[in-house]
């Protein structure tokens, strides 16, 4: 068994954070799948726009769709869907095999409407159709507009991917308004699962905005974090109301671990993958990640093995050294909405400068 399948066979999947053409026609995702246990796909404005300016294999679409008066939105999703279809296919048989609890990809709505609900549900409705794949997920930041978003996407049967999540409290209203979603669709008679990632992002914690701490709390937070997100993940999947939903069919949103690259060049590169190896999860790893797993990452225990008690000690740890882990969960949520605003604003500009020297050539 290799390092990526040993996380598969604890009950983690394994999914990249990346999605490029060349990654598609070259058969290097397809080998992901069967020799890495990769078993779905995320993606991001910030991918797109370093896919499409680091290749040529965008340039004949772009300059045939903008050749036809479609605006820079438009030719992206057009460009994202096309891929993330072929991706979809290729995790086919794994969505099929676990009943439609795996093999997903991932796309997301435009960030500029992360405080507009009504908007971002009718565009999450609006992409999936166009998609055109059950193993397509939406992806919708948690944001305070975004849970009311998250609520109504769910209910009307679209997958979703609640992005943009940091700390425990962060992911427990998303949890909510999935939770609401799927006991609306039991009472309403509907099918009570639709299936729904709640993406936690963790190397962010460590980064500049942790400040000056004591040098053995370095690198510390974000897993800690994760840690306690876990056992509120698991709390609630144990709790009387989902035992409930269970009985009727539903299945739990997956709790799913993103930012899992380590950003300190001076840190192990798969630190927080092999903090946080768990069961009912998913790991989505930037592809130089997955790679250095696959040469080097071990497991030698899961989150659900770990000590609360000793956890939350360290947790009260930062807070003693002054740090305020609440006001910093929120600050890191809106760093990350006007991160990917400005990621979008990029890959727009992009796709525009393309079309343009193309049409100048």
């Amino acid at each position: 068994m290799n390092r990526t399948a040993k996380l598969g066979g604890i009950g983690q999947s394994v999914w990249l954070d990346n999605i490029t053409r060349d990654l598609l026609t070259s058969g290097t995702l397809e080998r992901y799948i069967t020799d890495l246990s990769v078993t779905g796909l995320t993606s991001n404005p910030s991918i797109y726009d370093k896919a499409i300016g680091g290749s040529a294999a965008y340039d004949e679409p772009i300059e045939r769709l903008a050749a036809a008066g479609s605006d820079g939105e438009s030719i992206f999703f057009e460009l994202a869907l096309d891929d993330l279809r072929r991706a979809a296919d290729l995790f086919r048989p794994i969505h099929q095999r676990t009943g439609g609890v795996d093999g997903f990809v991932s796309l997301e709505v435009s960030p500029l409407l992360a405080n507009d609900a009504a908007t971002t549900a009718s565009e999450a409705k609006r992409l999936h159709a166009l998609g055109g794949r059950p193993n397509l997920l939406i992806k919708i930041p948690g944001t305070t507009a975004g849970l009311e978003a998250i609520e109504a996407t769910v209910f009307a049967g679209v997958p979703v991917n609640v992005t943009l999540l940091f700390s425990t409290e962060q992911y427990l209203a998303a949890a909510e308004a999935y939770t609401r979603a799927i006991e609306r669709r039991v009472d309403a008679g509907l099918y009570p699962y639709v299936a729904s990632v709640a993406s936690v992002f963790v190397s962010r914690w460590d980064g500049p905005a942790a400040g000056n701490l004591p040098a053995d709390l370095h690198l510390k937070l974000g897993i800690a974090t994760a840690r306690k997100t876990y056992a509120a993940y698991r709390a609630l999947v144990e709790s009387d109301r989902w035992q409930r939903l269970l009985n009727e069919g539903a299945r739990p949103q997956r709790l799913l671990w993103a930012s899992t690259g380590t950003k300190d060049p001076n840190a192990s590169d798969v630190l927080y993958v092999e903090a946080l190896a768990a069961p009912l999860t998913v790991d989505t790893m930037p592809e130089a990640t997955l790679l250095a797993f696959a040469d080097h990452g071990t497991v030698s225990e899961t989150l659900a093995s770990g000590s609360t008690r000793q956890n939350d000690a360290l947790l009260a740890r930062f807070e003693a050294a002054g740090m305020d882990i609440s006001r910093l969960g929120t600050l890191l949520q809106e760093q990350g909405v006007e991160a990917f605003a400005t990621a979008w604003a990029s890959l727009l500009a992009r796709i525009h400068e393309k079309a343009a020297a193309i049409s100048a050539r």
